[in-house]
């Protein structure tokens, strides 16, 4: 049974990353420095993918694409608030972080165990509480991915009228 929810999950979290890194490739570079909102938007879901991936979450967070928070002292607080990316990261670097990503997601569902499974990802204080099963905060993180290729895709729309097809489901690799 665990092998079978292993392989639904790694398909369709896969499917979900990579509606993201399809929305990333398809925006112009042309429009990469000047039209930000896009920038933000994949920027803020790549970290966030990164950070709910890190468990056992411990407090630090080495991310592959360098930021600062907005509100100082936030993350002495153990809460990830606003972070605001320490330049433009090009598309190419969003793209192989991403890919660092997907890698690092897919690897820990397949080294998924019963026992792992039983595992918490807790952060946060008590006013902002995020305490999760292992399976509860992969299935938040695949709809946080969800929720912002969308947004991205919406913008493709409204820019260019294009935007990538579905994923059905994400290769094993």
């Amino acid at each position: 049974m665990l092998d079978i929810v292993k392989h639904s999950l790694w398909t369709q979290f896969g499917a979900s990353i990579d509606s993201l890194k399809n929305a990333i490739e398809l925006w112009p570079q042309a429009y990469w420095d000047t039209d930000t909102r896009f920038f933000y938007i994949a920027y803020h879901c790549l970290i966030m993918l990164d950070y709910y991936l890190t468990i056992p979450y411990t407090g630090e967070f080495p991310s592959t694409l360098p930021f600062t928070f907005a509100e100082p002292g936030v993350q002495a607080k153990g809460v990830l608030g606003d972070m605001v990316p320490n330049r433009i990261y090009s598309k190419a670097e969003m793209l192989a972080s991403l890919a660092t990503t997907r890698e690092k997601c897919r690897v820990f569902i397949e080294g998924l165990t019963e026992e792992k499974m039983n595992e918490r990802w807790i952060e946060g204080p008590e006013a902002y509480d995020m305490n999760y099963a292992v399976p509860e905060i992969l299935f938040y993180n695949m709809r946080h991915v969800q929720h912002h290729a969308a947004q991205l895709n919406m913008i493709l729309r409204q820019k260019l009228d294009q935007s990538p097809g579905w994923v059905f489901r994400a290769d094993k690799s």
